[in-house]
């Protein structure tokens, strides 16, 4: 990366911590549920690194980053305590409101819904993204190749590492490793991202959106040969 950065450019770093700090993305127990895996320990991971990600996050910025996020800690921490306040009192207040049966009832619809949210962020991630690419196309083919492959490894690296837990649960691990909830700290940091940041954070949708269709065909064919309980 030294060849397309100039060395005063921490952007990429602080993308990096971002991503390690970041909680697995919401769709990961969907995910073991459509593969037939059993979803709780994906669902246990999740809501745990939500609830740990306002602590760790600020840590790791202030430490890591040299201060290329325009925010100290103290201000990260209580806007990402906000972001999932206000998500947690939003889910619970639709669901006081509409009532757990009409919530079973339109569970289709309301898939379709987040569906669409899901691609008006992306599309939001990748504005700009083209005009990079032809101003900066090295830049541009580094960091979404050190996106992929960052995420591929953390898949891989855990993935070995559960490797005995069986039940699909190691898959499951991998998948929460590799694919990571960056836009839960893009909400929380607003516009403060280093352009390079923002750059690596659009490039990094790529890996998350393809790797569940991937990955497919590995699921299929452990739990083809997982032992009977």
């Amino acid at each position: 990366m030294s060849h397309v950065l100039p060395p005063s450019d921490n952007g990429v770093m602080l993308a990096l911590v971002l991503q390690a700090a970041a909680p697995p993305i919401m769709s990961t127990p969907a995910f073991a549920v459509l593969l037939g895996i059993e979803a709780s320990v994906s669902l246990g991971i999740m809501l745990l690194a939500l609830c740990v990600v306002p602590f760790s996050a600020p840590l790791m910025v202030s430490s890591f980053t040299d201060g290329a996020l325009s925010l100290d800690g103290l201000d990260l921490a209580l806007r990402l305590g906000g972001v999932l306040a206000v998500s947690t009192a939003g889910g619970f207040g639709l669901r006081a409101i509409l009532g757990t049966r009409r919530i079973a009832h339109y569970n289709d619809h309301l898939n379709g819904v987040n569906v669409l949210l899901l691609l008006v962020l992306a599309v939001a991630f990748m504005d700009g993204v083209t005009l990079r690419f032809l101003a900066e196309p090295m830049l541009v083919i580094g960091i979404a190749a050190l996106a992929a492959g960052v995420s591929l490894l953390a898949f891989a690296a855990t993935f070995l590492l559960f490797r005995r837990a069986g039940g699909g649960q190691d898959l499951m691990l991998g998948f929460a490793a590799g694919n990571r909830n960056l836009g839960l700290l893009v909400a929380a940091t607003g516009g403060l991202l280093p352009d390079t940041t923002w750059l690596y954070v659009a490039l990094a949708q790529f890996p998350i959106y393809l790797l569940p269709y991937l990955l497919r065909p590995l699921a299929n064919r452990l739990l083809r040969v997982a032992p009977k309980p």
